[in-house]
Parts: structure tokens; C-alpha cells; sequence
């Protein structure tokens, strides 16, 4: 279920992500092992997460995700591994939130692009999800949280 659509702005947030270019299939694997290289790498440093994690993809193909798994942070990161800075834009959004599995995310982006279409907006290729609540807080899917968010252009 997606709750209401609404257009926000965001601001620049300071994040440390991984980059990751994969086949579409391939995306269950390498998220679990991103997440806690991650979550190593800023809490070694003293620096977050701040926030929940997120995954920012920048470029949509058909056979390929290219995208970052990130978390937002309190100071500049020292690149470890394959965490590096980076940041998610400051930006005009429309946004949603998406309860229950993550099973529904495929559909729920096609609703929400829908009604983003359905009120004139016209959108960059770039979008963003924010893992607000998930299996790591609660077992039961009908309780987790994902935020989405798709970039304007105004």
C-alpha cells in the first residue's frame, strides 16, 4: 500500500555509499554485505549512520542496476574498501512511502510514477528509496517502511 503522493524538497544530505553496477538478479545478494560493510566502515569512523539506509539508483537499464547503497552521516568519510563519500541531492521530490514487503516495490513505483505523470511532473532518471523500517527491526513485513523518492525536474 502507498500512502498519498506528495511533492517536498529535500536538502543536500552528506552520505558514505558504495557503488555498485550489478545484474538485476544479482540485487538480493549484494545488498546484506553492502549494508554491514557499511555500517562498519562509519560506526570505525565515529560518524553514523544518522539516519536509516538508503539505496540511490542512477541510471535504470533493463538487464542492470547502477546505484549506491548509502547512509547519511555526521562528518566527512574516510574512504575504506569500497566506501567512499557521497550525498544525496538537494532536490525538489516527489515522494511516497510503501508499507509492507519489499516484494511490492516493483509494483509501488509503477503506481507512484503513474500519478507522478497523472499531475504534469515531469522526472529525472535518478530516484531514491529509504529504508525507514525492514527486517531488521521487525520480522513481520506489514510493519516495514520504505520511503520513495524521485527527483523533479522543475
Amino acid at each position: 500500500m502507498l500512502e498519498s503522493p506528495h511533492i517536498t524538497r529535500t536538502e543536500t544530505q552528506q552520505t558514505a555509499v558504495i557503488h555498485l553496477t550489478i545484474p538485476r538478479d544479482q540485487i538480493r545478494h549484494v545488498m546484506g554485505p553492502g549494508i554491514e560493510e557499511l555500517m562498519g566502515v562509519v560506526a570505525a569512523q565515529g560518524i553514523g549512520p544518522t539516519g536509516p539506509w538508503f539505496s540511490h539508483h542512477l541510471a535504470m537499464h533493463p538487464d542492470t542496476f547502477d546505484f549506491e547503497i548509502g547512509v547519511p552521516v555526521s562528518g566527512p568519510v574516510q574512504p575504506v574498501g569500497r566506501v567512499t563519500a557521497g550525498s544525496l541531492p538537494g532536490a525538489r521530490v516527489a515522494r511516497t512511502v510503501l508499507h509492507g514487503n519489499y516484494d511490492g516495490l516493483g509494483p509501488g513505483w509503477g503506481e507512484f510514477m503513474g500519478w507522478i505523470e497523472s499531475q504534469g511532473h515531469r522526472s529525472a532518471p535518478d530516484l531514491w528509496e529509504v529504508y525507514v523500517k525492514g527486517p531488521e527491526s521487525d520480522p513481520d513485513p506489514s510493519t516495514w517502511r520504505t520511503e520513495l523518492n524521485k527527483p523533479l525536474i522543475d
